[in-house]
């Protein structure tokens, strides 16, 4: 009989508890808690965390069953780009509390000297504000707002110390997290009126440090966790499948590099961890490369029948335009250097090609109206600028898109999920091209002019109109398959 994974079933490390985590996800453990494991290994960190539970669900779990404990399922395609699988038990985490349940436990812990560093995703509306919470709620019901209840505490238990200060890291995935938790923390203090002296302890003796965070966690891997079980000898309710790239940006102080044993830069051990003044170059890259590829390859590929992006990769013609859009239209508009952008563009695309992760185009696809606009249209204006010309790569990209709003894929409904007002203006335009009451040209110049969309009138750009509407004619008349190959590989 398979043996069920305890502290006592398996041998494991004990830490002292020096961090304290909100948050018990698949991305915090896949992530986070994957690092910290790594660094008391590599660098002696000795650092154990205990894990607040922040919501009132009785559904979930809890880590406690198995003592903290869990696996890490590490797949994909290594620095050689051959596939590598890790399997890794993870045995820093102490303990679980939570918030709701054992409010006192979790306020307790701010009267310990040994904790220095917070760690949080409480998902993207977590950090929030809410008019009703008051200080002496058990708990309050936001995350900011318990965060102002614990260093309250602990401000007052270490009487205003400031070598009580915490590290505080959030992984939300929201612009500038870490300005935009400590805004509303001090909002908190004015709202509960909070002495002059806790602000000024809040100011100077913490850090709230914003980041960058890269990695896709899949979860629980339920297709093949028995096998993994075979594997490991146990059973593990909380194994979590992550990719092999990971990236951890961090704006944050000399104090966080010393906590954690590295390099003033966040060097220092095998982990793709930076520690930063600005995020946002990273940032940007992040959005542009990345999340630009996946948004320009999503339509051109979907309407090729291709359902994931591992699968356009291994269409030679769409990794083709995937490079020819990164190199040529996307890197040369980034004010960053030119060798480090190609080395992660590589590493996008590497990304991309992960046998172990299959990553569905209709999944990408949502809202993806404002996607191109936040991560192309930026690169459009730009290239623009430098060359006096349109780019064709992202011209192609912007004729699929009106392409994949018409709906219809091999004459079946296409599941599109998006803001109800670009659903009803695509099929309001499409439908009128197709009772031939509006040219195709006027359907591309509908899209091109939401000026409040785009922030600019597109058709303003010479040459962009006539160029979305020629590309967008042949994919209608001979698929898109033949419009990249025509505008990639030229004649034949």
């Amino acid at each position: 009989m398979m043996k069920e994974l305890n502290r006592q079933s398996v041998e494991n490390q004990q830490y002292p508890a020096k961090i304290m985590q909100f948050g018990q996800g698949n991305f915090l453990r896949g992530f986070v808690d994957w690092q910290i494991d790594v660094l008391n290994a590599e660098k002696g960190l000795n650092a154990g965390i205990v894990v607040i539970k922040p919501r009132n669900s009785k559904s979930t779990a809890s880590l406690n069953i198995q003592d903290g404990l869990f696996t890490t399922v590490v797949r994909g395609l290594n620095e050689d780009k051959q596939p590598s699988e890790a399997l890794r038990l993870i045995d820093c985490i102490n303990e679980e509390i939570s918030v709701y349940q054992a409010f006192d436990q979790y306020m307790d812990l701010a009267e310990s000297p040994d904790l220095k560093l917070i760690f949080s995703n409480t998902t993207e509306s977590g950090i929030e504000y809410n008019q009703t919470d008051q200080l002496d709620d058990s708990p309050a019901s936001t995350f900011p707002a318990k965060l102002t209840q614990w260093l309250y505490r602990r401000f007052n238990a270490f009487s205003g110390e400031y070598s009580a200060g915490m590290l505080i890291v959030p992984c939300e995935l929201i612009d500038d997290n870490g300005e935009k938790l400590k805004e509303i923390v001090l909002k908190y203090c004015q709202h509960w009126q909070l002495e002059d002296e806790f602000i000024d302890w809040l100011e100077h003796a913490n850090h709230f440090c914003s980041t960058l965070v890269d990695r896709i966690v899949t979860g629980y891997p339920t297709d093949d966790v028995a096998s993994l079980e075979e594997k490991l000898g146990y059973r593990d309710q909380f194994l979590v499948a992550a990719e092999y790239y990971h990236l951890f940006v961090i704006k944050g102080p000399k104090q966080l590099t010393e906590f954690l044993g590295l390099n003033e830069d966040g060097s220092g051990s095998s982990l793709n961890i930076k520690i930063v003044d600005d995020i946002t170059p990273y940032k940007q890259r992040k959005v542009a490369i990345l999340n630009g590829a996946h948004t320009a390859l999503t339509p051109l590929a979907y309407m090729s029948n291709i359902d994931s992006v591992g699968e356009a990769l291994n269409d030679e013609l769409l990794e083709i335009y995937l490079k020819t859009l990164i190199s040529t239209e996307i890197i040369p508009t980034l004010d960053l250097p030119q060798e480090e952008l190609s080395l992660f563009a590589d590493e996008v695309l590497t990304r991309f090609k992960n046998p172990y992760i299959r990553h569905l185009l209709i999944a990408i696809s949502v809202n993806s109206m404002t996607k191109f606009s936040t991560r192309l249209i930026p690169q459009l204006h730009r290239y623009v600028a430098i060359y006096k010309e349109i780019p064709p790569m992202i011209s192609l990209a912007i004729a699929g898109q009106i392409l994949f709003y018409r709906g219809l894929r091999d004459g079946k409904k296409i599941p599109i999920e998006d803001n109800r007002k670009w659903l009803e203006l695509f099929a309001a335009s499409w439908s009128q091209y197709e009772q031939k009451s509006i040219s195709l040209s006027e359907l591309v110049n509908r899209v091109l002019t939401e000026k409040e969309h785009w922030k600019s009138d597109l058709s303003e750009l010479e040459g962009l109109a006539n160029t979305v509407e020629s590309y967008l004619r042949i994919m209608l008349d001979v698929g898109v398959e033949n419009v990249l190959k025509q505008t990639i590989l030229g004649p034949q």
